[in-house]
């Protein structure tokens, strides 16, 4: 049985004798075995991170910027086996998997241009021979802790940034698919990165909470489900350190009248049921505007009966299965919620079974209609392939419900109407939205985060906000000796 270690220092490294399985959401089976790293794998994680950090943050952003140039080539050469990584320990299908690679890939891009981003600005003469400059330097040693629904991406949205800065890296990720991560890290290393600049540690919560508690690690960059996201927000800042932890979400999707009907099914269906549903940013729910409604859910039902679900290795199929059985049976409780609740359920996937892949924690496409903003299935996330689809009968009372919910990650609109649009987008309460696009996650060159309970923290991801996330920024004033006049001054100087 293949054993994932640790990533420390440049090779495969752990003390603990604790582990846990992974397995192979398409059958069921356990394919390898994760560390669960101890206290003493901890500290040697953090000793190496503490010590290159130094000698990392004084090498020239431009060094920097080449090493990561080498790293996006190297990352385009591996794709393809890293999609496969990704596949087999997530589940979802293999284009899917290259396509969150690709997504990934373009913050390494992004971070290229580390020179550029890094200037700070310059006044001459702010005072009588005196002059003013600011400067943004790194923060030292950086953690991120990663969710299981995208193991190359989302680590990808804060290590490259925060490494093109000058920090070091320690990189916690899900233990559910730990693979990706360690190859991540060795592609870096072959790329020229020093050894400890990036390291990867595998745990659970025990290592979750040594990072939070140290006081050697700077900051902490989190994506995960609110509840942990508050947690780990709460305890960073209690620890004084900087901290963005992107939570849950609850995305709307509102069809107008006017609206393309065939564009906006099909933004439903991709959206809803790509990657089973497992995106924070995927569509859950469709609010249906005026008397488009049961066309709307006669398409949706029509386009998601379509769908082919398969395992990764089928090249036609359309989404694969959730990433575990415990996540299965949760996914599967909240329908039967649904259905008590009062809602119509127009496609079940219950009891979804493959020839072949009868162990497997396969969900099918399921759609919702007549739901209610008081309905659990309306206000809690589901995070698997269920569409709800709520009625309004006009665009303020669409409206209404995109701003009244408690998670504020992203939204979309399909309609013709220009005014509208302009409407939609000025006076949502939410951080990412599109206009007949479903899912609008923003590209590396600007910034990923929701509002409300969708994120907590003061700094988005990626972008220049991730930037401005792992820097500090000092400002100097300078004025030297010549014609001063001599003597202390008491007065703040005004000219």
């Amino acid at each position: 049985m293949r054993k994932i270690h640790n990533y420390i220092h440049g090779s495969a490294y752990s003390i603990s004798d604790k582990e846990m399985g992974v397995e192979d959401p398409s059958t069921g089976e356990e394919i390898a075995k994760v560390v669960l790293s101890s206290k003493e794998d901890f500290n040697k994680t953090l000793l190496s991170s503490k010590k290159s950090q130094i000698d990392w943050a004084n090498t020239t952003p431009l060094k920097r910027s080449r090493i990561l140039s080498n790293y996006k080539t190297i990352i385009e050469n591996n794709i393809s086996e890293l999609a496969s990584i990704v596949s087999q320990e997530h589940g979802k299908t293999l284009d899917d998997a290259k396509g969150s690679v690709i997504r990934g890939l373009e913050v390494v891009e992004f971070a290229c241009g580390i020179p550029h981003l890094l200037k700070g600005e310059f006044s001459q003469n702010v005072g009588t021979n005196i002059d003013s400059w600011s400067m943004r330097q790194p923060l030292g040693v950086c953690a991120g802790i990663t969710p299981f629904n995208f193991p190359a991406m989302v680590p990808m949205w804060m290590y490259p940034i925060a490494i093109a800065c000058g920090n070091s890296f320690i990189l916690k990720p899900s233990e559910k698919d730990p693979s990706c991560s360690i190859k991540l890290a060795e592609l870096f290393s072959e790329a020229g990165l020093p050894n400890g600049v990036f390291n990867v540690i595998q745990g659970d919560k025990e290592i979750v909470d040594l990072i939070l508690k140290s006081e050697d690690i700077a900051s902490v960059s989190f994506v995960g489900s609110t509840p942990v996201a508050k947690y780990i927000y709460e305890e960073s800042a209690k620890n004084g350190k900087r901290v963005q932890a992107l939570g849950g979400a609850k995305n709307h999707l509102v069809v107008m009248p006017d609206a393309n009907i065939d564009q906006a099914v099909d933004g439903i269906i991709g959206a809803g049921y790509g990657s089973a549903g497992e995106r924070c940013m995927a569509i859950s729910v469709a609010v249906a505007v005026g008397d488009i409604a049961d066309q709307l859910v006669n398409k949706i039902h029509s386009e998601a009966q379509k769908l082919k679900v398969a395992p990764w290795t089928d090249n036609e199929s359309d989404m694969g299965p959730v990433i575990s059985k415990e996540h299965k049976n949760k996914i599967e409780n909240y329908i039967e919620k649904g259905i008590a609740e009062g809602a119509k359920l127009i496609e079940d996937g219950r009891n979804y079974k493959i020839q072949g892949y009868e162990k497997g924690y396969f969900v099918g496409p399921t759609l919702f209609d007549n739901v209610t903003k008081d309905m659990i299935i309306y206000k809690e996330e589901i995070f698997g392939p269920v569409v709800c689809v709520v009625r309004a009968k006009n665009y303020d009372e669409a409206l209404k419900l995109v701003n009244d919910h408690a998670y504020g990650n992203g939204t979309s609109i399909y309609t013709s109407d220009g005014e509208i649009s302009r409407h939609f987008t000025t006076n949502t309460k939410i951080g990412m939205v599109g206009v007949n696009v479903p899912i609008p996650v923003p590209m590396a060159f600007h910034s990923f985060g929701g509002w409300k309970k969708s994120l907590f923290g003061d700094h988005a991801m990626h972008g220049k906000e991730g930037v401005n996330f792992y820097t500090k920024l000092k400002t100097v004033t300078s004025r030297w000796p010549g014609n001063i006049k001599s003597g202390p001054e008491f007065v703040i100087p005004t000219n």
